[in-house]
């Protein structure tokens, strides 16, 4: 899309604006005139435009997230300050207000059909036969691209200008889904077709979830307790019919765009004249196109690059179902002419199945760490894309009412990639009438305390904290919170096997006779666990607070809580208003919190432990901690490599205490990076996004600079000998 000069040239516009923006408010924006924000005004998007291409379609980053946001911002504040010179296809027009309406259904400029499927080489041998008898030549050139597994979708341009998107409907008309559309970076609001001769396009396209963003965004909903998305499909879709195009943005989607549907003044056959072609003047025009694009000679080389695409599919970052194979000359395309259901100059060639038919036998709950009751079917077993499957995830509730799945159906399982087999459907076709519903649970089918389930969130859940299926890891975490060294996976086994803890407070009520008896347990191994243990009861409260496992409530959570409430009496009687509108926290996590103190079983836990000596409240320290200054507050901090002098948890600890937020991946939000020895991708990604990096040397002067502002930070350098 960029030649090397013009790419130059687009770097040396952003250093000029990057330096001319510097320090100019509000009020400077206002006071120019309306020919001077309207020249300055396209020169912000046009390095824009550039950066979202380089970052977006490329993958390859040349300016900073915080360099960016600059130039963002400025435009912003521009368009704000004169909105006569706001532009449709503007960066700044992405994301649109929410709304409650309809989509509006649209007739597409061209019909976008679907494709015949194969399945062998001998079928499309076939197809290949008929093709030349069609055309009445053997020389028949093709070119193979993949069959993208997600929204098909039509963008409309005019005059360059993206006019809207709409979804593939039945082929002729589909609904208007541009707000969201517009949220996709990967699709240019603007795109220069006027420089191919086209006033007027129609193309075709894909919007897709990669797969690593919806295992992403999976794990994120899990985390929340929000349903799990059945597969990058199905989320792509959903996603799309969203009514909060802010939301959409959130989810991450693509766009891979593989056909020109129609255009003017320049056609199709008369000025376009190849499917390559095609896709060189929308690569051109910034938009993605299918990184495969083979032209192949003839049927064998289309054979051989279909099969080497089915070995090597596991590998992309995209659900693919097959290939498709299209007749390169499009002018052959009329020629060839349709059925009354596909055209007969393409056709897919359908990668073997991943899916099986079997009986669902039964539904059995497990309870994971979290307290999440997960439906899991029990099948007969039966080969799915080479695995015999016996087993297989239903995710919640919801999932199985939406599905009308029930005990005793004939069911379709799928299994894609290395991902756990799911049930996409019930063949309803061969019910005989005694099949049953499924039941979900009212109680935890482990420890028999009451199910309860969140706000807005599909999955019941044990809230018993002591409930032996989460017993063994709430154990693992707490040791791990409170730094309890030795209450590693290999004690808890021994501690619970023997019967000597079966709650979380039995730690804190153990014999040393009874510890000495267990197998390789002598008496230092013994008194250095009881010595921890006992250490543990010195714990900063919030840290306390994070030990107890409470959904929603991690570190961050733990911290808002400890800062808001001076011991967990407070917390317990707290209402659900005051907890939900501590800014951090939300409805979400207030139910959460409510329901974990609603439990018996986690009351009587907590007494137990106060009993034991173990307070849950605020120190003398942290009541002072709480007035000291944070000099690094709002910035962002990661850690890579190993430091001499810290270990990660330590130096994500110190930054903690002057305001920061440490994460653990670099992006264009990330303030500075602190590198250590033998340094990871994060390093490298870190110089590629411009991010400021710090070696430990310069780490540990950024402390000093602080210590005399925080008693806790001086007291660590201290002792460490660094001060």
């Amino acid at each position: 899309m960029y030649v090397e000069q013009e790419e130059r040239e687009l770097q040396e516009l952003t250093d000029k604006l990057l330096k001319f923006i510097e320090g100019k408010t509000k009020d400077y924006w206002k006071k120019l005139s309306i020919d001077e924000a309207r020249e300055l005004a396209e020169k912000l998007r046009r390095v824009i435009r550039y950066h979202d291409y380089k970052y977006y379609v490329q993958a390859s980053p040349v300016i900073s997230d915080y360099q960016y946001d600059k130039l963002f911002h400025a435009l912003k504040e521009l368009e704000d300050a004169h909105p006569e010179i706001v532009t449709p296809d503007s960066p700044t027009q992405r994301i649109a207000p929410a709304f409650t309406g309809e989509f509006e259904k649209v007739k597409h400029l061209a019909e976008m059909t679907s494709l015949e499927n194969t399945y062998s080489p001998e079928d499309l041998r076939e197809w290949d036969r008929k093709v030349k008898q069609l055309l009445g030549t053997e020389d028949v050139e093709y070119i193979v691209e993949p069959k993208f597994d997600g929204a098909s979708v039509e963008l409309v341009y005019e005059n360059d200008i993206l006019k809207r998107g709409v979804t593939r409907g039945d082929g002729f008309v589909g609904e208007d889904i541009t707000v969201n559309i517009k949220t996709i970076r990967s699709i240019p609001l603007r795109a220069p077709f006027s420089e191919h001769g086209i006033s007027l396009v129609s193309i075709r396209g894909e919007v897709i979830m990669p797969k690593s963003t919806f295992e992403r965004l999976n794990r994120e909903r899990e985390r929340q307790g929000l349903p799990l998305f059945a597969n990058p499909r199905n989320a792509a879709a959903g996603t799309l019919r969203l009514k909060n195009p802010a939301e959409v943005s959130k989810r991450g989607l693509d766009c891979y765009v593989y056909q020109i549907l129609y255009s003017e003044p320049k056609k199709l056959c008369e000025g376009i004249k190849t499917q390559k072609e095609a896709l060189e003047i929308l690569s051109e025009c910034g938009f993605k196109t299918p990184h495969i694009q083979k032209v192949c000679k003839n049927i064998d080389e289309v054979i051989e690059t279909v099969l080497k695409a089915q070995e090597e599919r596991d590998t992309w970052d995209f659900e693919a179902d097959g290939m498709v194979i299209k007749v390169n000359d499009i002018c052959a395309w009329e020629k060839l002419g349709e059925t009354l259901h596909h055209p007969r100059w393409a056709v897919a060639y359908k990668f073997p199945a991943k899916q099986a038919v079997t009986k669902l036998i039964d539904v059995v709950w497990q309870v994971g760490r979290t307290g999440a009751l997960t439906p899991v079917a029990i099948l007969e077993p039966v080969e799915v894309g080479g695995v015999i499957v016996s087993r297989a995830t239903l995710f919640n509730p919801d999932f199985i009412k939406s599905k009308d799945i029930r005990i005793g159906d004939y069911v379709i399982v799928e299994r894609a990639g290395e991902t756990i087999p799911y049930i996409v459907a019930p063949v309803k076709e061969r019910r005989t009438g005694e099949e049953k519903e499924v039941e979900v649970p009212t109680r935890c089918p482990v420890c028999g305390a009451p199910v309860v389930k969140e706000l807005d969130e599909a999955v019941p859940r044990c809230p018993n904290i002591n409930c032996p299926a989460q017993l063994k890891e709430h154990l693992i975490y707490w040791g791990k919170v409170l730094d309890i060294k030795g209450l590693g996976e290999s004690t808890v086994n021994q501690l619970m096997k023997r019967g000597l803890v079966k709650s979380i407070a039995d730690l804190y009520y153990l014999d040393k006779k009874e510890l000495l008896k267990l197998p390789g347990w002598g008496l230092k191994k013994t008194q250095n666990l009881l010595t921890q243990i006992e250490k543990s009861k010195s714990a900063p409260f919030w840290k306390k607070l994070t030990a107890l496992g409470i959904r929603h409530v991690g570190e961050k959570t733990a911290q808002l809580l400890a800062k808001r409430f001076r011991n967990i009496e407070e917390l317990i009687n707290a209402t659900f208003s005051e907890l939900a509108t501590i800014p951090g926290i939300g409805p979400i996590t207030a139910t959460s919190i409510k329901n974990f103190f609603k439990a018996e079983q986690n009351l009587e836990m907590i007494k137990r432990l106060q009993e034991a000596g173990f307070k849950f409240e605020r120190s003398r320290e942290e009541e002072e901690e709480q007035e000291l200054p944070k000099p690094l507050a709002g910035q962002k901090v990661v850690f890579t490599g190993e430091l001499d002098h810290f270990t990660r948890k330590e130096a994500q600890h110190v930054v903690e205490l002057l305001g920061a937020n440490p994460t653990n991946s670099v992006t264009r939000k990330t303030s500075f990076v602190v590198v250590g020895k033998n340094p990871g991708s994060k390093f490298q990604k870190a110089q590629k996004l411009g991010i400021k990096m710090l070696n430990e040397e310069e780490f540990i002067e950024l402390l000093k600079k602080y210590a005399d502002q925080n008693p806790e930070v001086r007291r660590i350098l201290e002792e460490k000998g660094l001060l």
